[in-house]
Parts: structure tokens; sequence; C-alpha cells
């Protein structure tokens, strides 16, 4: 493949760097495969640029489950996706595993969960700050201790408490992580947090409505 493009969504992070292509970034490719049939065709990535994927899988963001997921087998596709080649799993071992899983049904049953961005199941606890006291983005990502973000939340348009709510009220789960790797936050922890608590300021806003700022 020297001097082709790369297929860089079904590519490995060592095939993409120094193009050396192994039965490991085989292995690779296999666990998006896998993520393509079991979302029914969706796009890996969705609509992130390649050298947005390429980011982020750098800093070790991966693929979520896809809807109705056994969880089986979405550990077979981040077993897939280990940064280190020689942590994946042969060919012999995913045929092995798979075997196992026909064999044991039963083993399938437990699905991978999807946060949700129901404001009717809160992600967060007591504990957290009361977002309704704040009228700025600056002063919620304070509060959440993420104020590295906050150049990448203003510079993205997101510019206003209203705005930010809007990222998940108004997009599926997929979509508000598109926006959030698109401003810049690739770390899987980080994403979460973000958007547990914009789903903390929504059940505010439906328990008391406010204008937000």
């Amino acid at each position: 493949m020297d001097g082709g493009k790369i297929p860089v969504r079904w590519t490995s992070p060592e095939a993409i760097a120094y193009r050396k292509f192994t039965s490991a970034s085989d292995v690779w490719s296999y666990g998006i495969v896998m993520w393509e049939v079991m979302s029914f065709g969706e796009r890996p990535y969705w609509d992130m640029s390649n050298q947005d994927v390429i980011n982020a899988i750098e800093q070790d963001y991966r693929l979520p489950a896809p809807m109705d997921c056994p969880t089986a087998l979405h550990q077979l596709m981040l077993d897939c996706w280990q940064k280190d080649r020689n942590a994946r799993p042969r060919f012999s071992d995913i045929v092995n595993t798979l075997d196992k899983l026909i064999r044991n049904p039963t083993s399938l049953k437990a699905v991978a969960t999807i946060p949700s961005i129901s404001p009717s199941q809160p992600l967060l606890d007591r504990s957290v700050p009361d977002f309704s006291t704040f009228s700025s983005v600056e002063d919620w990502l304070a509060a959440i201790q993420m104020s590295q973000y906050r150049d990448n939340f203003l510079n993205s348009g997101f510019t206003s408490l209203q705005l930010v709510t809007q990222m998940t009220s108004e997009y599926v789960y997929s979509l508000a992580l598109v926006d959030l790797l698109r401003i810049g936050v690739t770390l899987a922890g980080h994403q979460n947090q973000i958007l547990a608590s914009v789903q903390s300021i929504q059940l505010g806003q439906v328990q008391s409505p406010t204008t937000l700022a």
C-alpha cells in the first residue's frame, strides 16, 4: 500500500503512522468491521474527519458499543483495538471466542449500555453543584473541573448554556459525541462527565424551567 491512500477509519495506529501492516493490524480492522455489522452499517466515527479520527485514537478514544450490542462482542472489539499490537488477539483467538459465544447463547444476553440522555435518568448524584446557579459556560466548566475546554467550547460556537444543552437534547447520543470530538474533548471519561453534567442541567430545566443565559 506504499504511496496509496489508507482507509484511516479501518486502519490501526501503527499502520497509519509507520505503514506497518501485519496480522495484528488486520485484527484492528476486523474489530471495526464487527462494529459496522453490529451497528447495521453505521459509518465508523460518523462524520469525523480522518485527522480527527487519528487524533482521537491517539488519545485512547474507542468507538462505543452500538445500540443493543452484546457486551461480550463489544469487549472483543475493544480487544482488537488495543494500542499495543502484541496485546491484540490473534485470529485463532477470535474464532475460539466467537465459537464459545455461539455455544453459550446466554453469554450474549448482557447488552452494553449507552449513556442515557433522557432527563428522567440523571447520571449525576446529589453531590454535584446546583447548575441553575451558573450563568455562563465558563462557570459551568469550572464547576465540573473541565475549565481546560473553555476555549474549545467558545470557539466552537457554544457561547451559552442554552446552546450547550441543545447539544444533547436535540441530537442522539452518537451525534452529541461527535460534537464533543469536534470541540476537542477526546478522552472518554471527560466526554461522559460533560454529557452527564449537561443532562443534570436539563433535569433542572424540567423540574423548574428557567431561561439559561
